[in-house]
């Protein structure tokens, strides 16, 4: 691999790991600073909005369209699981019922964080996602059943999809049958994505679209769900914990030390157009909320901003970053500028 690839690559890494983090995180100050019910609503407008963006183009882009819409959604969470680094198996019991297993560790759930969520949150994802691909394929008659929660200590989140032979009720769309067990699953039988149209360094960014996409639409979620205002708040103290927290692991995968180099990198492995402005870093686009900028509110980035701050707050305590210039608020660029304070003479 030459040297500027390996580059890249470091950087989608870094992205990936520190967002997928950073999402989880997240989820759990929100259990803590606002309620279980809440946090499901988040959860649930979460994984609607991803399955409203992602659906129904990832079943054309995996070749999915001509299978029954029960396999075709089963296979469809093997296949862009798989694509995003989340254990996941699948198997087809009928052309109408096809069982799909979350396996431990949950990927979204990180570490030891599974003994912190709630079972309504976890079934809130369900009802986001697995609940409604029967209404975005214009099939009425198909359901989720859920027969295990890793949550609720069960060997992995199961169920199967199950096409009726009439039109569910809106709240049939995502049943519960705890006892219901899946049929054995053999992986040699599993779809194997092909390494010539899916080589390493393309599944490297998949991953990092895969906890890109995450972020750019819970704090869009949770902004709507408890104020833009209340949503800083939690983005920002959360990311800065977070980035602090896994800051080491990010400097070791760029290896970089210096904060303005950290900083470049990971702006760079976002997508975005970043270059040196003297001491400070331009960013003339924004990957990360590109398309949503009729939703957009200031408190977005200055939540996001606490991330950052964490991962370099770690090699710099007096360190303190600001914008001079923000995209977010019709200006050109977003322009970064990496400072040291001190304590103050006087008032």
């Amino acid at each position: 691999m030459n040297s500027s690839r390996k580059v890249v690559e470091s950087g989608y890494e870094a992205i990936s790991q520190l967002f997928h983090r950073y999402l989880t995180g997240l989820i759990l100050a929100l259990v803590v600073e606002t309620s279980p019910d809440r946090t499901a609503d988040v959860v649930q407008g979460l994984f609607r909005r991803q399955q409203e963006e992602r659906f129904l183009p990832g079943l054309a882009k995996l070749d999915l369209l001509d299978e029954p819409d029960a396999v075709a959604c089963a296979k469809y969470h093997y296949l862009s699981n798989h694509l995003g680094g989340v254990s996941v198996v699948f198997v087809a019991e009928t052309e109408k019922k096809a069982w799909v297993r979350y396996l431990p560790p949950r990927w979204i759930f990180d570490g030891t964080a599974i003994a912190a969520i709630p079972t309504q949150v976890s079934r809130a994802m369900l009802s986001g996602w697995h609940a409604n691909n029967g209404v975005l394929l214009g099939n009425p008659n198909l359901g989720f059943v859920c027969t295990s929660q890793t949550v609720d200590g069960m060997p992995g989140l199961e169920g199967y999809y199950i096409e009726e032979d009439q039109p569910l009720v809106p709240s049939d769309r995502l049943r519960f049958r705890y006892g219901e067990s899946c049929p054995p699953i053999s992986e040699q039988d599993l779809p194997v994505l092909d390494n010539k149209e899916w080589p390493a360094e393309r599944l490297t960014k998949v991953a990092r679209n895969y906890s890109m996409d995450y972020i750019r639409n819970i704090i869009p979620v949770i902004a709507q769900e408890l104020g833009p205002l209340v949503a800083q708040g939690i983005l920002y103290r959360t990311g800065r914990k977070i980035g602090m927290q896994y800051s080491v692991e990010i400097r070791r995968i760029l290896g970089l030390e210096e904060p303005i180099d950290i900083l470049e990198a990971l702006l760079v492995a976002q997508g975005d157009n970043v270059e040196r402005v003297g001491p400070d870093l331009s960013q003339t686009t924004w990957s990360l909320m590109s398309g949503l900028e009729a939703e957009n509110t200031p408190e977005w980035m200055d939540g996001l901003m606490g991330l950052w701050e964490g991962v370099l707050l770690v090699v710099q305590p007096n360190l303190r970053l600001g914008l001079l210039e923000r995209l977010d608020v019709g200006e050109s660029r977003f322009m970064w500028r990496i400072s040291e304070v001190a304590r103050p003479n006087q008032f």
